[in-house]
């Protein structure tokens, strides 16, 4: 073996600012989808604008489609409430650990941009004996926007200056002066110290700013005056209270408790405070006892019948775990039936002061898994459908695939069939549409395609800033599966009256529907799926009803291979019969791999109506015009018994664990020992030689490099294709190119097979057959995770379609191709047909990662390779030369799903899963940066400034200063990602060139004839030829 060592090349200036121009890593674009673990909401009526608090300490505002703000409190922590001061684009946030936080919707150069001004720390953090009672269970910012009202576990409320947030001691409402005078008919329990509870809930007087009710836990009511500091009314209850609304005259106010029932209070107007009594009681789902009503909204309309709108209140043994809002008008009333948790819930009505009457036009109730907003103005109370905050988790997602670019006529044709799909049931527009939105509209259409749990796929519109959903696919009817019900099930009881509302479903009815690959053809419109039961079906777009029945084939990927027993679970079955589907993608061709593990690659063809897929046993090549298979190759191992085990199967080989984790620590310790053996040998040579050298600066030392072991082929399911390539290329010979298919599995090999594929409007019209040209053995043999051609100048092959229709540039014939092979260590780029190394990037043993990810991406017109890494940082390099170009930490390297849900487009952006509800896009293109242009207009006296720093107490030095309660945040802003560094990783492209075992096959006429023969025995693949007979002995 040869190692050739060259000196590296200095800086180029020059190379560098072309960098800069093209490379510009923006994680902090957008973020699709929704908040996970959502704990508090809020809106302003007055700005149309909505807010959204996270249990991780994220914030969130939503206006109008495109305006949208967000941030997080650091250190992070539960928003347990939050309330708009309205009108000022100011928001206040009160966290589990006590804290209080305002947020600015702050102007700027390039819009609007939500910054956190002011972080207090208030007493009575939760946990710490003596100050419990201090513990703030709830706020109310005044009409007036100049107090804050804070209800605490000790039943005082406090007050605080606003915008300053500076206390007022002076103002401090304790139990013991609510009850201060003897007023007649006040039970004496009422009486005695902290026997009122704490402060459940501040409401403050619709028509009489200063006045507030203050609801506390065990059911007493107080009207209380601010402006005069005095008591205007009590009100007795009961029972334990939950919530409090009032009715917009002011004359009443609705109270919520918590044995399923609310009350109406009426307000008296004398001046002598009375003890009042309820007028009357409700309780909707009683006599039997129930959950509490932990929110009553009471809105008032011109019609003269109020709108009654609570959460909760069931039976507790009948429905006491449905998450259920009730909606009573009149003769009227609807239970919301939903399948998450409700967070909170806010109605869109009239809140001018010259309005009599509410007239409320929307419900907006947010979910712990999703936000539904219902039109209140038309017969049914039907859903308005979402711009934004899209549902993607309605079942868990289990892959995903994007779509560049996509065709005027695909993109009609899949919107048209989403709306015949879901029609719309309401004319009614989105209700938050506060702000105003800058971002130009998207110069190209983008699909994002997500395959679920349920074996569902979901098109999303990925063009601009928002994600929405344009189109449902599912493959459930396609399938005999558990969870079939039959049409005689028993019918939803009359009362309650439930109405099942949202798409959130967390069942699956049969796991083995799983969609775990995608592959579309924009320009045919064909799409494929992969299943986890090994399923692959082959679709096609129509925009008509179809009955019609699929055609199914079955390949044995093992090739009767004896000794091997598949102890996983069953295949689908197939419906039999004619199916009625749609319009919209159809199934056409379903293909079923035997043994059914899943999927774990596909590659589609549509120009040769050809499909490849791959499992953990092997790869298969299909043929759907025709409807016959071509190929089926076993890629096991003779020790590789975990593979037949398959993903559901809960039958372990706990010896052969047990015996590989040994091996490994042994390995480990030997090739540890031999390593400081060989460092410190060569760390004596290396002293004599600097020695020897001096301070000499201008010698180039080629940096150490770790020690990579190669990998044993009888590791753990190493006959797993990772990958498939389709590529028109040279792989016969330097002089005439044609189709080609290139599968790469986990023991590192790369099989590269010559496929005949004929014309199918020529004259010949016959199978296509496939012959095995060339098999590579990567010497460390690790896993291959991607396989691509590149033409004669290092670009990307054009995609099926594209040359033929003149949408792309033709194939370059001048110059010799390549193929890059990456592997989880190494990226290599080949000479074809001839297999000749021309560049090698070695990751592992230069910086120690190992890659998870590549894709061929287009920047700025020029062509870059992106990598992914176990380390969660995104690095570019150049084809086919795999020059460094840049390299950024995008994913914390702990989150191993969202390395694994990472998908990247061709124009250099990336989406990534940051939990199970929100996909995170991130750019490494100038071009391509999708960010939040909005603006919002606020309304705010010079008189209400925050000042720089928030005193705490009134008169006294502020807590930063002194050693009283520290501030979380301070005036510190969202955080912003560093800019994008463009520094250069050492990396060795030329030297150390191993030599790869590569066994080369058309030369052989014995495999010929075999094809041949085996076309003869086999009459299912008589259509063509198939190769699965045979067992190529190449290692």
């Amino acid at each position: 073996m040869m190692k050739f060592r060259f000196k590296r090349q200095g800086n180029d200036t020059q190379r560098e600012k072309a960098k800069q121009d093209v490379f510009a890593f923006n994680k902090q674009t957008v973020e699709h989808g929704f908040p996970s673990q959502p704990s508090a909401l809020a809106y302003d009526p007055i700005l149309r604008l909505m807010a959204i608090g996270t249990k991780s300490g994220a914030v969130k505002i939503y206006g109008s489609p495109g305006v949208e703000f967000g941030g997080r409190h650091v250190p992070g922590g539960a928003v347990t409430q939050m309330h708009f001061l309205l009108g000022q684009g100011r928001l206040l946030c009160l966290l589990d650990k006590n804290t209080l936080h305002l947020w600015e919707i702050s102007p700027g150069d390039k819009g609007s941009s939500l910054d956190k001004t002011l972080s207090i720390t208030l007493p009575g953090r939760p946990g710490v004996e003596g100050v419990r009672a201090s513990r703030v269970t709830t706020l109310l910012p005044t009409r007036r926007c100049d107090l804050l009202c804070m209800g605490t576990e000790g039943g005082a409320v406090r007050t605080l200056a606003l915008p300053s947030l500076a206390a007022l001691e002076a103002r401090m409402l304790l139990q013991d002066q609510v009850l201060q005078r003897r007023v007649s008919g006040v039970p004496d329990e009422y009486k005695c110290g902290r026997s009122l509870g704490p402060v459940e809930s501040l409401q403050e007087h619709p028509r009489y700013p200063g006045k507030i009710l203050i609801g506390y836990s065990r059911g007493l009511v107080v009207l209380w005056d601010l402006n005069t500091w005095q008591l205007d009314a009590l009100f007795l209850g009961n029972q334990s209270l939950e919530s409090l609304s009032w009715e917009r005259s002011g004359r009443n106010f609705v109270s919520s408790h918590s044995n399923g029932s609310y009350v109406l209070w009426a307000v008296g107007g004398s001046r002598c405070p009375p003890v009042c009594r309820p007028m009357s009681c409700t309780r909707p789902y009683g006599p039997s006892p129930c959950k509490a009503i932990s929110k009553i909204l009471w809105r008032t309309s011109e019609s003269g019948i109020p709108l009654v709108l609570f959460s909760g209140g069931m039976s507790r043994a009948s429905y006491g775990d449905r998450h259920c809002l009730t909606v009573t008008q009149g003769d009227t009333q609807v239970a919301l039936d939903f399948t998450s948790r409700i967070i909170d819930f806010f109605t869109v009505h009239h809140t001018e002061d010259g309005d009599r009457f509410d007239d409320p036009t929307a419900l907006v109730v947010l979910l712990e898994e999703e936000l539904i907003a219902f039109d209140l103005q038309t017969t049914g109370w039907p859903v308005i459908p979402s711009p934004y905050l899209a549902s993607l988790h309605s079942s868990a997602i289990t892959c995903s695939y994007h779509v560049s670019n996509v065709p005027r006529e695909l993109w009609q044709r899949v919107a048209a069939a989403g709306r015949l799909q879901s029609p719309s049931q309401t004319a009614a527009k989105w209700p938050i549409s506060g702000g105003n939105s800058f971002a130009s509209a998207p110069k190209q259409k983008d699909l994002l395609l997500t395959g679920h749990e349920d074996g569902t796929v979901r098109f999303w519109d990925a063009s601009g800033m928002s994600l929405t959903p344009l189109y449902k696919l599912s493959t459930a009817s396609v399938f005999q599966t558990d969870g079939d019900h039959s049409n005689s099930s028993a019918q939803e009881e009359e009362w309650p009256p439930f109405r099942k509302v949202g798409l959130f479903d967390p069942y699956s009815d049969d796991p083995r529907l799983g969609v775990q690959k995608i592959s579309l053809c924009k320009y045919s419109g064909r799409l494929v799926l992969a299943g986890t039961a090994g399923q692959v079906l082959v679709m096609c777009l129509n925009e008509e009803w179809s009955d019609h029945v699929i055609s199914s084939s079955v390949i044995d990927l093992l090739q009767d291979r004896k000794g091997f027993t598949w102890k996983g679970h069953d295949q689908l079955d197939p419906k039999a019969g004619r199916i009625r589907f749609m319009p919209g993608f159809q199934p056409v061709v379903l293909v079923q791999c035997i043994p059914p593990a899943s999927i774990t690659t596909v590659a589609l063809h549509a120009e040769w109506n050809l499909v490849a897929f791959g499992t953990s046993h092997g790869f298969g090549l299909f043929d759907y015009h025709f409807r016959c298979p071509v190929l089926a190759r076993c890629t096991l191992h003779p020790m590789d018994t975990i593979a037949m085990e398959g993903p559901l199967s809960r039958i372990k080989s706990l010896k052969k664990s047990l015996h590989q984790s040994f091996r490994r620590i042994r390995k480990s310790r030997l090739c540890g020992q031999s390593r400081l053996l060989v460092q410190g040998l060569a760390g004596k040579e290396s002293s004599k030689q600097l020695g020897e050298q001096g301070d000499s600066r201008d010698a180039d030392v080629a940096p150490v490099q770790r020690r990579i072991e190669a990998r044993s082929a009888e590791d753990s399911l190493s006959g797993v294709v990772r990958c498939l390539c389709f590529a028109d290329t040279y792989l016969r010979d330097a002089a005439q190119h044609g189709p080609t298919l290139w599968a790469g599995t986990n023991a590192g090999c790369v099989f590269a097979y010559a496929l005949k594929v004929p014309l199918r409007s020529g004259s010949w019209g016959g199978a296509v057959e496939a012959i095995l040209s060339k098999e590579i053995q990567l010497t460390h043999r690790a896993p291959v995770v991607g396989v691509a051609v590149l033409d004669g100048q290092g670009n990307p092959l054009p995609e099926p379609y594209q040359a033929s229709w003149d949408l792309a540039t033709s194939l370059d014939v001048q110059a010799s191709h390549s193929v890059l092979i990456a592997s989880e260590e190494q990226i290599k780029v080949f000479s074809l047909p001839k297999i000749t190394m021309k560049a090698k990037l070695k990751l592992t043993a230069n910086e120690g990662c190992r890659i998870r990810k590549v894709a061929l991406v287009s920047l700025a017109g020029s062509h870059a390779l992106l990598c992914l890494t176990n380390l969660g940082d995104v690095q570019a390099f150049s084809v086919p030369g795999l020059r460094p170009q840049g390299r950024e930490n995008c994913i914390h390297r702990e989150d191993v799903s969202g390395m694994a849900s990472c998908v990247f487009t061709k124009t250099g952006q990336g989406f990534y899963l940051i939990s199970p509800s929100e996909f995170e896009r991130f750019s490494l293109s100038k071009c391509q940066v999708s960010s939040s242009l909005c603006s919002v207009e606020v309304q705010r006296n010079s008189q209400t400034a925050v000042p720089s720093t928030p005193p705490w107490r009134s008169g006294t030095p502020s807590a930063s200063s002194t050693g009283g309660p520290p501030s979380l945040g301070g005036q510190d802003g969202v955080r912003i990602s560093p800019g994008f560094s463009c520094g250069d990783i050492v990396m060795d492209t030329t030297g150390d060139l191993t030599v790869e075992d590569v066994k080369d096959f058309l030369a052989s006429v014995d495999e010929m004839e075999n094809n041949l023969r085996n076309r003869s025995t086999n009459d299912w693949h008589s259509a063509g030829i198939l190769i699965n007979g045979t067992v190529w002995n190449v290692l």
